[in-house]
């Protein structure tokens, strides 16, 4: 399921980066962020009624997005 659905996050692990998800970042009540070696790929915050996998596919999206775009998403830092 993972490999097919969530495939940027799948090769961003598999080349060393990092995804992460918790509570309590600059008083926002969920943040996934991901980073590879050199970069913070995106910074997430968790909408009001989103599911966790929904959060996880706009993760998703956004790593995408760096690789292709080079824009990084950051909804923490406003």
């Amino acid at each position: 399921m993972a490999g097919t659905l969530l495939k940027n996050i799948e090769a961003l692990i598999e080349d060393g980066g990092d995804i992460s998800i918790g509570g309590q970042v600059l008083r926002n009540e969920c943040v996934a962020t991901a980073a590879d070696d050199s970069n913070c790929l995106a910074m997430l915050v968790r909408r009001d009624g989103e599911t966790f996998n929904a959060l996880l596919k706009r993760l998703d999206k956004a790593i995408g997005k760096a690789w292709s775009d080079d824009e990084f998403a950051d909804e923490v830092n406003g």
